[in-house]
């Protein structure tokens, strides 16, 4: 087998980039979540300064772009992405522009803006962003931060993996959400190596099902459009590199409707006492969805963000 782009030694080596505030976060086991017939335990990635695992990605990228001398960067973003990026670049005196949709969570929006971030807003979806990115960075000759495709925020999010296999190395599943794949690659990545008795399984929206497409493809799958809640893995378009390693590294790839992602952040909110992302659900919706396969299992949940608009969030968890 051939392997992934990743690499142990720097994987390694970026948690002595990374800032400790991202690091050797919370797993522990959700009693209450015991109703799903399984044993639930929460990987936290909520409770640092960007609110999401994409903090580990961006220290990364940005510690390796200070190092260099660069002074400048800009990537396109969904909002959580932005926000590490802002974040490790203020640390380091980068200039940092984020490039979004206009359709973007606002309270997404204004954390890019507090923290000292270039704003530029974009008609259309994430693609548009990410279209408008490439152009500012050739124009202004600086760094395109791509997510996924960048290794660094693989490497960055595979220093999770390292964190589950010191702390959980018998659980039997780890639930991941995928988007643009830096999470499920990261992370499988490290399960392959150092659990490989752990099953890894995706979970996408069905509303935004390109990747999970492609994985049983095989082959890059692109949509015409991505409609869901869970704007931050809303992509269309897969990066054909990062599908390559995630067919190394997932056992699954799995699709789950908009209606079980807002029951999962309803018993997160209810059972965990977590404001959670739509992303962040994703976990609990593929056990909601298929009860049997998890059935009587140890199963780890990443709960990847807690970006979310307040009035939205209101009206997904409230019970009629």
């Amino acid at each position: 087998m051939r392997p992934t782009r990743l690499d142990d030694a720097r994987i390694k080596d970026a948690r002595r980039r990374i800032d400790p505030v991202f690091l050797d976060t919370p797993l522990y086991r959700c009693e209450p979540l015991d109703q799903l017939g399984c044993t639930v335990s929460i990987k936290l990635e909520t409770a640092n300064p960007v609110r999401s695992f994409k903090g580990r990605g961006t220290e990364l990228v940005t510690s390796l772009l200070a190092e260099s001398g660069a002074r400048a960067a800009v990537c396109a973003s969904a909002g959580n992405l932005g926000q590490g990026l802002a974040w490790s670049g203020r640390r380091r005196g980068l200039d940092i522009t984020v490039v979004a949709s206009s359709s973007v969570t606002p309270a997404k929006l204004d954390r890019i803006r507090a923290l000292g971030a270039t704003l530029e807003l974009v008609d259309g979806d994430h693609e548009a962003a990410r279209e408008r990115a490439a152009a500012l960075s050739r124009r202004e000759g600086i760094r395109l931060v791509e997510d996924s495709l960048d290794i660094e925020t693989c490497e960055g999010a595979a220093t999770i993996g390292l964190e589950l296999a010191d702390a959980a190395p018998s659980a039997d599943v780890v639930l991941v959400a995928l988007g643009g794949g830096a999470l499920a690659t990261g992370v499988g990545h490290v399960i392959r190596s150092r659990m490989p008795g752990t099953e890894m399984i995706c979970v996408q929206p069905a509303g935004a099902p390109a990747m999970t497409r492609s994985w049983h493809a095989r082959r890059v799958v692109t949509t015409d459009s991505a409609t869901t809640i869970a704007d931050g893995v809303a992509g269309r378009f897969p990066i054909p590199a990062v599908l390559e390693d995630l067919l190394l590294v997932a056992d699954d790839a799995v699709l789950v409707q908009e209606e079980s992602i807002v029951a999962a952040m309803r018993l997160l909110l209810e059972h965990a006492g977590l404001v959670v992302e739509p992303s962040a659900a994703l976990g609990i919706a593929a056990v909601l969805e298929d009860p049997a396969r998890f059935a009587g299992r140890d199963v780890v949940t990443i709960v990847c963000g807690s970006n979310v608009d307040p009035d939205a969030y209101r009206r997904w968890t409230a019970r009629s």
